[in-house]
């Protein structure tokens, strides 16, 4: 049997945050990385079927590969979803089991869909019948007081059972009575065995890894155990870290990132989104943490940060900040 990863790019992929990977947040990493598997935030089923499809589930033919996370537990409105997103051109559909927030507890989907491995399972098959690229599941280790051996293998064998291409794990427990969502990010502690131990129980199925990955060298440090590393806040506060993903996780050393390029990139994406009715601040806030170390990131911060919330603010804002940085001797590895 041969692995089937989602695509080539996941061997590394940035997860998939509520509230911060949206279509700028994923233009800016793209302009990083050529070959890393980018992620939608959630998207409910329902939203899918009856909100603004264009807003909830259009980007920019540029982000590719990138996937959509759902959030839902019931088959046909997940299929439905999965039919209704085939026409965006997404490269992978992933299912949410991993999230711990109040809203997904009370839709009865997100991480405590870890309790009813048969129901994601029922979801995964809907899904498989829909889809015409690979369907995957983002999962915990378990929740609350599960056993994570017999929490995770429960779900592992379930969904693998339907055809999941992909089963990418948080390696925490989410406690669903007694932390916040913020505190389920941090707080459970970290068991990237059991994670690596899944990869040994199905070698033959793609088994990627999550949670608390700092920087590109942890992530080769798991791909010695799992198929695909990836990475969230890490990337997402000091988006930096991206520019030397392709060369040391894809083995593309095509040179160091274009900072210029980058630049006169997100003006055009940032003029092209006020175009369309939005706000500056929209696009700048996903950049905010580049450059940290480099001189001038203080000033560069603090441009974005304040001439970008202005109602008249404009695309000239980001060539301000970029100004200010000095990039001599910056590599793609900084």
């Amino acid at each position: 049997m041969t692995l089937k990863p989602a695509t080539q790019a996941a061997r590394f992929a940035i997860a998939p945050m509520m509230d911060w990977t949206d279509r700028h947040c994923r233009f800016l990493h793209r302009q990083l990385t050529r070959h890393a598997l980018l992620y939608t935030e959630m998207v409910v089923a329902d939203a899918a079927i009856h909100g603004d499809r264009e807003r909830l589930l259009g980007f920019d033919a540029s982000e590719h590969p990138v996937a959509l996370q759902l959030g839902g537990s019931d088959p046909d409105k997940l299929a439905e979803a999965v039919r209704i997103a085939r026409d965006f051109g997404y490269d992978e559909i992933n299912l949410n089991v991993g999230c711990p927030s109040d809203r997904v507890q009370s839709g009865t989907f997100g991480a405590c869909l870890m309790r009813e491995p048969d129901l994601v399972a029922r979801c995964i098959a809907a899904m498989k019948q829909a889809s015409d690229v690979p369907v995957t599941v983002k999962c915990r280790i378990g929740v609350d007081e599960q056993d994570p051996e017999i929490a995770l293998s429960g779900l592992a064998r379930a969904v693998i059972a339907e055809g999941a291409d992909a089963i990418w794990v948080h390696a925490r427990k989410a406690w669903l009575e007694g932390l916040s969502p913020k505190e389920n990010r941090d707080v459970p502690p970290l068991d990237y065995d059991r994670v690596h131990r899944l990869k040994q129980d199905y070698p033959n199925v793609f088994i990627g890894i999550n949670g608390g990955i700092g920087d590109l060298y942890q992530a080769l440090q798991h791909l010695n155990h799992v198929d695909g590393v990836m990475i969230g806040r890490a990337a997402y506060h000091n988006a930096q870290i991206l520019a030397d993903a392709d060369r040391l996780i894809f083995g593309d050393d095509r040179g160091p990132v274009d900072w210029h390029a980058v630049c006169e990139a997100m003006m055009a994406h940032a003029e092209s989104h006020i175009r369309g009715g939005g706000r500056l601040n929209h696009v700048t806030r996903h950049m905010v943490g580049l450059f940290q170390g480099v001189r001038g990131a203080r000033r560069f911060r603090q441009i974005l940060s304040t001439e970008s919330t202005r109602p008249e603010a404009g695309p000239e804002v980001i060539a301000r900040a970029f100004a200010e940085v000095d990039f001599s001797g910056l590599t793609a590895a900084a």
